[in-house]
This record gives C-alpha cells, structure tokens and sequence, in this order.
C-alpha cells in the first residue's frame, strides 16, 4: 500500500511538473504580458508550436486532476472496507 501510495505522488508530481513547466514556457513564449505581448499574442498563439504547447497544459492538467481524484477516492474505500465493523460474526470461543 505504501509503495502505490509513493508511486502515485510521484506520477501526480511528474504531471504537475510538466504542466507546471509547459505553463510557464507558454506565457513566456506565447502570450508574453504587457502591451507588446498582447500584440505577439495575437500572432504567437496560434504557431503550431504554442498550440502544442496549449494542449499540453489542458492534457497535463486533467491527468494529475485525475490523479488526485482517483487517490482520494481510493482512500476513502480502503478506509471504509478495511475497517472493522460491529456488525460482522464473531467467532464464539470452542468450549
């Protein structure tokens, strides 16, 4: 359990880092801020090269969501079934 657990954080953070990166490379590169990069905007974003790069982030993002989601969702079914209940048998003790 502890190995998933390490190898899901790792793969949540390797989407992350990617989407970080492509992030950053895109509002840089693609749609710069201020006035002149509202400009190059207008021509840059478009490029094959930004709208890889715009994929990308939409691709990377819902994979780490999804990631994240699927984590949570399993630890809340591994806390509920590996829980002990009251209402199972007990076994009587051999007299």
């Amino acid at each position: 359990m502890v190995l998933a657990l390490y190898k899901t954080l790792l793969a949540a953070m390797m989407a992350y880092a990617s989407h970080y990166g492509i992030t950053k490379v895109y509002s840089e590169f693609c749609v710069p801020s201020g006035v002149w990069g509202f400009v190059q905007g207008i021509i840059t974003a478009g490029s094959p090269v930004c709208s890889t790069a715009f994929s990308v982030m939409s691709n990377t993002h819902i994979t780490y969501s999804t990631i994240i989601l699927t984590s949570l969702s399993r630890l809340i079914i591994d806390a509920c079934v590996d829980s002990p209940t009251s209402s199972q048998p007990q076994s009587l003790p051999a007299s």
